[in-house]
C-alpha cells in the first residue's frame, strides 16, 4: 500500500538557532582580543556594506580586529559595570553598545586610527527603505538612455510610459523620489537604472579606551544630543 502523504513531517526551519555554545564564544574572543590589542573602540554605522567592511577587516587584520553582532553579548564579554568589567575601566565601553554598533580592537595608534575611520566611505545604490538625499525627478520625453526592451520592466516599476517608434517615453513628468522620504522598492529600482548612488557607507568612532584612558568623541556627543532632542 502506498504510504500518505498527509502524514508526512514538515520541517519548518532548516537553520539551527545560534545558541549558548556560540555566544560563549564571541565572550571569549573579545575578551582574547582585550589581552592581545592596546586599545578599544565603539563605532557606529550607516549603510552597512559587508564586502566593504571585509575589505577593511583584511587590510587591517595584522594590527586590528573587528566585532559585529548582539550588542548584550558584547556588553556582558566587557562587563556592564565595574563590579564585573575584565580590564580597568572597560565598562564604559558597554553602555555605548546600542543601535548599529561595534567594537574594534587596535594596535594602531589613535591619530592613526582616527584618520583611517574620517577617510572611510564608500557610495552605493540605496536600498528600499533608506532616505532619499535629493529629490529626483524625469521630465516628460524620451528616455534614451533605455532600451526598448526595457519597457515592460519600466512599466512595471510604475513610470508612465510609452513606445514611440522603438523609443521610450514618458507621457508626463514622474517624480522618481522626493528628499527626505523613504524610497519604495520601486524607486530603490528605479534610481540603481539612473546609475544614481545616495547611500554611503561610514564607519562613526564613538568612544575609545586604553589602560590609562577612556574618551568619547565630540561628534558622538552631538549626535546623541540630535537623536535625542
Amino acid at each position: 500500500m502506498p504510504k500518505s502523504k498527509r502524514n508526512r513531517p514538515v520541517t519548518l526551519s532548516k537553520t539551527k538557532k545560534k545558541g549558548r555554545g556560540h555566544k560563549e564564544v564571541i565572550v571569549n574572543s573579545i575578551r582574547q582580543a582585550l589581552e592581545g590589542y592596546s586599545s578599544a573602540y565603539v563605532f557606529s554605522f550607516e549603510n552597512m556594506r559587508n564586502q566593504k567592511l571585509k575589505e577593511l577587516r583584511e587590510q587591517l587584520k595584522p594590527s586590528s580586529r573587528f566585532f559585529l553582532g548582539s550588542n548584550k553579548v558584547m556588553q556582558v564579554s566587557l562587563g556592564r559595570s565595574a563590579a564585573d568589567e575584565v580590564k580597568p575601566g572597560i565598562h564604559k565601553l558597554a553602555k555605548f553598545l546600542h543601535g548599529d554598533s561595534g567594537l574594534f580592537f587596535t594596535k594602531l595608534p589613535k591619530e592613526e586610527v582616527e584618520r583611517l575611520f574620517k577617510q572611510f566611505e564608500e557610495h552605493d545604490f540605496s536600498r528600499a527603505g533608506s532616505i532619499a538625499t535629493e529629490k529626483v525627478e524625469l521630465k516628460e520625453g524620451p528616455l534614451e538612455h533605455f532600451s526598448h526592451e526595457m519597457e515592460p520592466f519600466l512599466r512595471k516599476l510604475g513610470l508612465p510610459i510609452r513606445l514611440n517608434k522603438g523609443v521610450i517615453e514618458l507621457v508626463s513628468d514622474y517624480i522618481v523620489c522626493e528628499e527626505g522620504q523613504h524610497l519604495s522598492p520601486e524607486s530603490a529600482r528605479t534610481l540603481r537604472l539612473l546609475g544614481i548612488k545616495m547611500a554611503t557607507f561610514h564607519l562613526h568612532l564613538i568612544c575609545r579606551w586604553s589602560s590609562d584612558d577612556f574618551e568619547v568623541y565630540r561628534e558622538a556627543l552631538k549626535l546623541s544630543d540630535n537623536e535625542s532632542s
